[in-house]
Parts: C-alpha cells; structure tokens; sequence
C-alpha cells in the first residue's frame, strides 16, 4: 500500500515537474517590471521591503519613496536606509485623518512624486518603491494618467513596486503583477496595539 502511494506520488510529481519546466522555459523576456501591492490587509509594504532585501542582495541600487509616512522611527528605514544602494524618502504628513488639511497633503504628494519621477528616469536604480501611493490617486494628489505615462517610460530594466490601499484599476491594468492582501483577522481589531519590530 505505502508504495503505490509513492509511486503516485512520484508520477504525480513527475508531471508537475515537466509543466514548471515548460513554463520557465517558455518565460525569456528579460525586462522590469511593475508590481502592486493592494488590498486592505497588513503587509503591503513589508512585502515591498522584502523584494528591497533581495534586491540588495543581488548588489542592486534601489530607492524607496513614501507618499503618506511621515514617522521616521520605523524598523525598515533604521536598516535600509543605512546599507549601501539604498536612498530613502520620507515624504508623506501623515495619515490624512491626521492632518485634516487637503492642501498640505497635495503639496506634500507632488514633492514626493517629482522625486519618483527622477528615479524612474535613473538607469542606476534597479528597484523603485513607491509606498502607499495609491492614496496619492484616491484623494486627487496625483494625476492618474500623468502617473501611468511616467511608469511607462521608466528606464527598461526597473522594477517598480506600488503599494497601498485600493489601487485604480488604470494602474492595475498597466501593471505586470498584482497582489491582494486581504484582511481577514488582525490583532488591532482586538486592541493589541502597534508593536515596534512587527507594525513599524
């Protein structure tokens, strides 16, 4: 009994292998892409933050450009912004319940996003993170086709990650990868607060 399970097993895994084999074979294309990390679950940018770790791994230059952050005492920015091949951006004023102030947003928006646009241009920055950008398209910060034309004209070998909330479908469209972070239970709804090493 036990080994025709194995035997199975290993015909079924057999097959699996030859269709993964195919589909990296047929996959030559070798160009940057876009990715969006959207949805209302936790994890958006930590996953970005991951790809920034794998990034400077391979000894690329990356730069991340936060739109809504304005904390400068989280985790991510103490590490990566003193490594080698990273240039970090706070840009944001806070969450917008925060501020209460449209205008200041807007400003504060547009800075950051004419800082992206000089990284999209610069050949030497191998990954781009534009965090909680989304926002930036919600509340009317930032043009959405101005946004979708300069992604399309980026230097040809950039990554670029999108992330936060509610991602226009005219930025999903142009993207190459999506992910959906759903929120299905978290701690916060239960009154744990943000903890240091975990939320920020």
């Amino acid at each position: 009994m036990e080994k025709d399970i194995d035997s199975r097993h290993k015909a079924r895994m057999a097959r699996k292998k030859a269709v993964v084999d195919d589909h990296i074979a047929a996959a030559q294309i070798e160009r940057g892409v876009v990715l969006i990390n959207t949805g209302n679950g936790k994890g958006k940018s930590s996953a970005a933050f991951g790809v920034l770790a794998r990034a400077l791994g391979h000894g690329q230059q990356a730069a991340v450009v936060q739109f809504v952050k304005s904390r400068t005492d989280t985790g991510e920015e103490a590490l990566f912004s003193r490594l080698p091949g990273v240039r970090w951006h706070v840009m944001g004023e806070g969450f917008t319940w925060e501020t209460q102030d449209r205008h200041r947003d807007t400003v504060a928006a547009r800075a950051a996003w004419d800082l992206a646009c000089q990284y999209l241009k610069d050949t030497d920055i191998r990954l781009l993170i534009l965090d909680e950008i989304t926002y930036a398209f919600k509340y009317g910060w930032l043009d959405l086709n101005d946004a979708i034309a300069a992604l399309k004209a980026r230097a040809p070998m950039q990554h670029v990650i999108l992330t936060g909330r509610g991602a226009p479908q005219g930025l999903i469209d142009v993207a190459d990868t999506v992910s959906e972070i759903n929120d299905i239970k978290h701690a916060y709804q239960a009154g744990v607060k943000a903890m240091p090493g975990l939320d920020f």
